[in-house]
């Protein structure tokens, strides 16, 4: 019997050795199921437990479906953000006769309409039943997001309360931002909005911060380019400068919610995606090769995160933690797995929260440039090889090991 902490690593062997079939599947058309290649098993589904929400977070924060924006009646310019629902699969109450249970976001009615198959497919001759949608008639507690089309009550056609845990399970895996075994009666599920900052959270960085190459120049990420220099950290916790391979995510027109680190002796501050990882201490007396990777959103203050001074690399103190919106989202990849933006050492990596672990998975790209350029980089959006690399891990590691904003949340 292995020991558990050598347990990750075991099954990330197996990742890895996954993804090397897979590369060969991927020269020729990307990212995709090898031909002839045998199916894992549907892995278990655990219903949820009554009163029990996903993702552990309230409902309107960032790591689930975000603020309320406000009400959204007939006669207001928001009502055409709502799209009626004609799914002939899902059964939709409608006790107003007003249609109103029928409207809704499209990432709501993405999201219902998937959770449709599910149902049908877990229950054959079973259909998912729509209890409440979109409400314009004040039935709900004050800012709820039934008000804004945002949100649904389900049940299942035959209305048999023994399933519900399970159809809570489905929704979560349909994609809903947040789902809730509210009440015996019925399942609430709700989405991010449409047009907010927390449905765009992908990326890494914003596209004005800063890194330092190799010829003493300060650029904007934006400039960055494949085979430049970059100052960064190497595994002795001493500065470096590395080879920047590809970019994970590079999305220059579109906002980001950004968490924001502001530190003290000395003063920076660095904008990053909250499943970014960066390094962190407890107290300013570790050495930098100690420091321990964490996700952004659990930096607290009071905690020490190692900025570029001279000499080298020193611990600052973390003043201040808060969120900012601001345009485009980078995810470099250096060689050495680690970068300095703005003065202050992070992860290229995010999504999992081992920064090694995540070190040794992009090992194929260090090994074979081919797998990282030969056309492969898109101009926009994120890498296929990091998306192959977190499906392959949601088969194989614990779910405590990721961000509960996933991909969407890291863009790496």
């Amino acid at each position: 019997m292995s020991p558990a902490w050598l347990r990750p690593r075991l099954r990330f062997c197996l990742l890895l050795l996954l993804l090397l079939l897979l590369v060969s599947a991927a020269r020729g058309c990307g990212p995709g199921r090898v031909v002839g290649s045998r199916r894992r098993p549907p892995r278990k589904l655990v219903p949820l437990a009554y009163k029990q929400f996903s993702p552990n977070v309230p409902e309107k924060t960032l790591g689930a479906s975000g603020r309320y924006e406000g009400k959204i009646a007939r006669s207001s310019e928001r009502f055409k953000e709502l799209t009626p629902n004609y799914n002939p699969d899902i059964i939709f109450k409608d006790e107003e006769n007003t249609g109103a249970d029928r409207l809704m976001t499209q990432r709501c009615k993405d999201r219902l309409n998937s959770l449709a198959i599910s149902v049908m497919n877990q229950w054959p001759g079973v259909k998912l039943r729509v209890t409440e949608g979109w409400d314009e008639d004040g039935h709900h507690s004050e800012e709820s997001l039934h008000y804004e089309g945002r949100a649904v009550d389900i049940t299942t056609s035959d209305r048999d309360r023994n399933k519900y845990g399970l159809l809570a399970r489905l929704a979560v895996e349909a994609g809903f931002d947040w789902v809730y075994y509210e009440s015996k009666a019925h399942v609430h599920c709700s989405v991010k909005s449409e047009h907010s900052a927390a449905a765009k959270t992908g990326g890494c960085f914003p596209a004005g911060a800063q890194v330092r190459l190799e010829n003493g120049a300060r650029v904007a990420l934006s400039a960055v380019k494949p085979g430049d220099r970059v100052l960064a950290m190497g595994e002795d916790g001493n500065p470096i400068f590395s080879d920047v391979l590809i970019f994970l995510d590079r999305e220059p027109n579109r906002l980001r919610a950004f968490q924001v680190i502001e530190t003290q002796d000395p003063p920076r501050r660095l904008e990053l995606t909250p499943a970014h990882l960066l390094f962190i201490a407890d107290n300013h007396t570790e050495p930098a090769a100690h420091f321990r990777a964490t996700f952004a959103s659990h930096v607290q203050p009071g905690q020490y995160v190692l900025v570029a001074g001279v000499p080298g690399l020193q611990p600052a103190r973390v003043a201040a933690v808060s969120t900012h919106v601001a345009l485009g989202s980078y995810a470099p990849l250096t060689r050495h797995g680690t970068l300095v933006v703005e003065d202050v050492v992070a992860s290229c990596f995010a999504a999992v929260a081992d920064h090694h672990l995540a070190q040794l998975a992009f090992w194929p790209l260090r090994l074979f440039p081919s797998l990282a350029w030969g056309g492969w980089t898109p101009s926009e959006g994120v890498h296929w090889y990091p998306q192959l690399l977190y499906r392959l891990g949601r088969l194989l590691l614990e779910e405590s090991s990721f961000h509960p904003l996933g991909m969407s949340g890291a863009g790496s």
